[in-house]
C-alpha cells in the first residue's frame, strides 16, 4: 500500500491494528538518532526518579514571588475595608466566646480567630463601618490579613505542582502558575479579611490531591493511594467549610471519580478485570475517602463553633428559643413572662418586626385591581411601639375561673384591640395583596360575642411546643392560626397605599408550614413595674443534642442565604465574569486619591477566556474530523487532550455554569474557582498547541517506531524531550510580559496606591469600570 501524503492519515481497519506487530529491535543498523537518545535519557529518569532541577527551581521562585505579591504593603490601608466588617467582626465574636449567625459554614473564620489567638487579641473592635481605624483601635489587622494572604501565595505553587504532577512541560507549568500570579482579582482578594482565599487554596488542593491519588489507580489500596484519597477527602470538607459553593469541587471530583469506577467495571481494561467484590472494595473506599469522612470533618468543625459561641449575642434572634436557652445571658429566656388570660400583649412579628396594629381607618371598599374589600377596619403591621398595638388575650369563655390562669399552648383565645374596642377577626374575603390570602379585620364587641363568635377564635399554636406548655413573653414563639378557615397570621414587607399610612399588610396564609408565620409576645403593657412577675427566677442554661442544634443551624443559614436577592450596586451577572466586564469597590479615599478596586487581570483573564473556547472548539474539530475518518492525533495526545484537559475544563464548567441558576446577589470573587481552572486549561492548551507533532504516515521507519513505542509509557512532558520547545517558551515569554504589563498597569487600583489622578483612573477604564473618582 502506498504511503499517502501530507501529514494526517486515514483511519485503518480496527482488526488490522490489532494483528499489527511491532518489528524486533535487535539487530537494526541506524544511525544514532538523538531524538531516540533524548527519550531514552527520559525514560531512564523515570526509572531512577529523576530530580527534574529545573522543576524544582521554577517553582522556588514562582513561590517567592507569590509570597512577595500577596504580602507587599499589606498594612495599607490601615482601616476597614469592605467585608472586612463581616468576617473581622465575627472573628472578634469567637475571641469574646458570643454567638452570631452567617450563612457560611465556620471554618474560614475560625482561622481568623485562631490567628487572632496567636497574636493575644481580645476581639473588643467589631469592625463596625467601612473606613475605622485599625490603629486607633489597637486592633492587630495585618495578622488578620496574613492568613488570606499565606493561603493565596500557596496557592500559586498549588498550581503550579497541578500542571508539573500531570505531566506537564515546564513552560506550561510556568503559564498556569503565572495567570495566578500576577492576576490582580486572586491578589486583591487574599490581602484581606476575607473567605475566598481559604476556598480557593483549599479548592485548588483538592485538584492536586485527587491528581496524586488517580497517577497511583494501578497501585490501589497502599499506603500512598489512601494516603491522597484522604487528603482530597480533606480538602473537599475544607472548601465546603468554608462557603458553600464549595460543593462545585465536589461534583468535579464526583464527576471524575464516577468516570474513573465506570471503567474499572469494564471486563476489557488493559489491567484486567475486577470482579466485583474487588470493585464494591474500590467503590466502598471512594465513598467512605470522599463523602463519610468530608462530612464528619464539616461537621466537626460545627462542633467547635457551638463550643465556642456559648454566650448570648446577635445571632440570637436567627434561632429558636430552644436554641436560645442553650446560651449564657440570653436576654429572651431570662426575661421571658408567663401570659394570663386579661393580659394586654404587644405581638411582634419575628422576622419584619412589625407590631400588630389596628386604628380606627377602613379598607377601601375597591382596591386598584378592582376586587372588593369588606370595608371593615383595617388591620396592619407597624415597626414602631403604639397605644394601637396593644391587644387583650382573652379566653374562649369568659369568667372569673380563668382570671389570672395562664395561656397554654393549643388553646383557642381572641384578641380584643383595646384602644378601639374591637374583636380580631378573619373571613373568607381576599386581602388587598394577596387574593389567595384571608382578609384580616376587626368587628365590634357585639357582633363578636353573637354571629360572628367563630370568626374571632385564634389557636396560639407554639413552634416547637408541647402539649399544655405554658404561653410565655419573647420566648414563646407562636403561629396564630384562625381556627374556622386553619389560615395562619401572616405579614411581609411591602406596605400598603397611603390609605393604610404605608404599613403593613396583615393577611391569612394558607401555607402554615412558612417560617414567617412566626410572631412572639413582645411586651405585656398591662404588668405593674412592682409585679412579682417581673421577676427574674435564676436560670440554668441547658443542653440541646449537637445534631438538633446543627440541624437548625442548616435550615437557618440556607434560608437567609436564598434570601439575598436584594439589588448592589456592584453585583454582576455570570456572563460579564469570564470577560471581566465590571469589577467591585472595596475602599476609597479622596484626600490621597487613593482607592483599592477589585478587579482582575485583563490580559490574563481575556487569554484564559478565549483559550476555553479554543479547547472547545479543538474537541469539535478533532470530532467532526473521526467521524470523517481522518485522524490527525496520536491515541496518547488525544487521551491527554479530553482526559487530563477535559478534568480541568470540567473543574472551570462546574465552577461557573451553576451560578446561571441562582437568584440570589452574585460578585465577581464568584469567579476566582473557575477562573484558577481556566488558568489550567490555558497551560495545557499552550503545550498541545506548540508542541504536539501529527501523527506519521503509515511509511514510519523502524527507528521512529522504536521511539513511538518508549513515548508511550512516558509522561507527557518526557513524551516531548525528543521535541525543540523554543516555540513553547516563546510563547510562555510573550505572555508573560503581556500578563506582567497588564498587573502592574492596574497595580495601584490593587494594592490600594500611589493615588491616581483622574486621566491616570480614566486610562485604567478599559471597558467602562465604574472606577471611583477623587474630588
Amino acid at each position: 500500500m502506498s504511503a499517502q501524503q501530507g501529514s494526517v492519515r486515514k483511519r485503518k481497519d480496527a482488526s488490522v491494528v490489532g494483528k499489527a506487530k511491532e518489528p524486533a529491535v535487535t539487530g537494526i543498523t541506524t544511525p544514532r538518532d538523538p531524538d531516540l537518545d533524548a527519550l531514552v535519557k527520559a525514560n531512564m529518569e523515570v526509572k531512577t526518579g529523576g530530580v527534574e532541577w529545573d522543576y524544582r527551581i521554577a517553582i522556588t521562585v514562582i513561590t517567592i514571588l507569590a509570597f512577595v505579591t500577596r504580602f507587599w504593603g499589606i498594612s495599607h490601608p490601615n482601616e476597614v475595608v469592605f467585608d472586612e466588617v463581616h468576617f473581622g467582626k465575627f472573628a472578634s465574636y469567637y475571641l469574646e466566646r458570643t454567638y452570631f449567625f452567617d450563612v457560611h459554614p465556620p471554618f474560614g473564620k475560625l482561622l481568623f480567630a485562631l490567628m487572632g489567638w496567636f497574636v493575644g487579641y481580645d476581639g473588643h473592635f467589631h469592625f463596625e463601618n467601612i473606613g475605622d481605624s485599625y490603629i486607633n483601635n489597637k486592633v492587630p489587622y495585618v495578622a488578620f490579613r496574613a492568613m488570606p494572604a499565606l493561603m493565596g501565595a500557596l496557592t500559586v505553587p498549588v498550581v503550579f505542582d497541578i500542571m508539573w504532577e500531570s505531566g506537564y512541560t515546564l513552560p506550561a507549568c510556568i503559564l498556569s502558575a503565572v495567570l495566578i500570579l500576577f492576576d490582580n482579582a486572586h491578589i486583591g482578594q487574599t490581602r484581606l479579611i476575607l473567605l475566598d482565599a481559604t476556598l480557593v487554596f483549599a479548592m485548588a488542593c483538592s485538584l492536586l490531591c485527587y491528581i496524586k491519588f488517580y497517577k497511583l489507580r494501578h497501585e490501589p489500596f497502599g499506603r500512598k493511594w489512601w494516603k491522597w484519597l484522604l487528603l482530597t477527602g480533606f480538602s473537599l470538607s475544607c472548601v465546603i467549610s468554608t462557603k458553600y459553593v464549595g460543593v462545585f469541587s465536589f461534583v468535579t471530583i464526583g464527576s471524575a471519580v464516577a468516570i474513573d469506577l465506570w471503567d474499572l467495571l469494564n471486563v476489557n481494561r488493559r489491567q484486567g478485570t475486577l470482579s466485583l467484590p474487588e470493585f464494591g472494595k474500590h467503590f466502598a473506599a471512594r465513598a467512605v475517602g470522599l463523602i463519610i469522612i468530608p462530612f464528619f470533618f464539616y461537621l466537626f468543625w460545627f462542633q467547635v463553633h457551638f463550643a465556642i459561641l456559648s454566650k448570648s449575642g446577635p445571632g440570637d434572634d436567627f434561632m429558636s428559643p430552644e436554641f436560645q436557652e442553650t446560651l449564657s445571658d440570653n436576654v429572651m429566656t431570662a426575661n421571658a413572662v408567663t401570659i394570663d388570660y386579661y393580659d394586654s400583649i404587644q405581638i411582634k412579628h419575628k422576622e419584619t418586626h412589625g407590631y400588630l396594629h389596628s386604628h380606627p381607618d377602613r379598607y377601601p371598599l375597591r382596591y386598584d385591581d378592582g376586587r372588593v374589600s369588606s370595608q371593615g377596619q383595617q388591620v396592619t403591621g407597624y415597626p414602631y411601639a403604639d397605644a394601637n398595638n396593644h391587644w387583650q388575650i382573652l379566653p374562649l369563655q369568659s369568667g372569673d375561673e380563668v382570671a389570672g390562669r395562664h395561656v397554654k399552648n393549643n388553646e383557642l383565645v381572641r384578641l380584643r384591640h383595646i384602644v378601639t374596642n374591637t374583636m380580631l377577626l378573619s373571613h373568607d374575603v381576599a386581602s388587598p395583596y394577596y387574593p389567595t390570602n384571608q382578609e384580616f379585620t376587626t368587628v365590634s364587641m357585639e357582633e363578636a360575642l353573637t354571629d360572628r363568635f367563630n370568626d374571632t377564635l385564634f389557636e396560639i399554636r407554639i413552634e416547637n411546643g408541647k402539649p399544655g406548655q405554658e404561653f410565655k413573653s419573647l420566648s414563646g414563639q407562636f403561629k396564630l392560626i384562625h381556627n374556622p378557615s386553619k389560615v395562619a397570621m401572616w405579614t411581609h414587607t411591602t406596605p400598603l397605599p397611603d390609605w393604610a399610612y404605608k404599613q403593613q399588610e396583615i393577611n391569612g396564609n394558607k401555607n402554615l408550614g412558612q417560617s414567617s408565620n412566626i410572631w412572639f409576645v413582645d411586651e405585656i403593657p398591662s404588668i405593674p413595674e412592682n409585679s412579682p412577675r417581673l421577676e427574674k427566677q435564676a436560670r440554668k442554661v441547658k443542653s440541646l443534642p449537637f445534631l438538633q442544634k446543627w440541624f437548625e443551624l442548616q435550615r437557618a443559614m440556607f434560608y437567609h442565604n436564598n434570601a439575598l436577592t436584594s439589588s448592589h450596586p456592584y453585583a454582576s451577572e455570570p456572563f460579564m465574569w469570564p470577560f471581566l466586564l465590571r469589577g467591585v469597590s472595596f475602599w476609597t479615599q479622596n484626600d490621597t486619591k487613593q482607592q483599592i478596586y477589585f478587579l482582575g487581570n485583563p490580559i490574563g483573564w481575556w487569554l484564559a477566556s478565549s483559550l476555553l473556547a479554543v479547547y472547545a472548539g479543538i474537541l469539535a474539530a478533532d470530532q467532526l474530523s473521526l467521524r470523517r475518518g481522518v485522524d490527525a492525533l496520536d491515541e496518547r495526545t488525544r487521551a491527554r487532550l479530553y482526559n487530563s484537559t477535559g478534568f480541568f475544563f470540567l473543574a472551570w464548567a462546574t465552577h461557573y455554569l451553576p451560578f446561571y441558576l441562582m437568584g440570589r446577589q452574585l460578585f465577581l470573587h464568584h469567579y476566582l474557582p473557575a477562573h484558577l481552572a481556566s488558568a489550567l486549561v490555558t497551560g495545557a492548551l499552550l503545550e498541545f498547541i506548540f508542541n504536539v507533532e501529527p501523527v506519521l504516515d503509515d511509511a514510519t521507519t523502524k527507528a521512529n517506531k522504536k521511539i513511538a513505542g518508549l513515548r508511550k509509557h512516558l509522561p507527557a512532558r518526557q513524551k516531548l524531550a525528543g521535541q525543540n520547545l523554543l516555540a513553547s517558551w516563546a510563547a510562555l515569554g510573550v505572555i508573560m510580559v503581556v500578563v506582567i504589563g497588564g498587573w502592574y498597569f492596574f497595580l495601584p487600583l490593587t494594592y490600594g496606591y500611589p493615588g491616581l489622578t483622574v486621566p491616570q483612573v480614566n486610562a485604567r477604564k478599559w471597558l467602562g469600570y465604574d472606577l471611583h473618582f477623587a474630588k
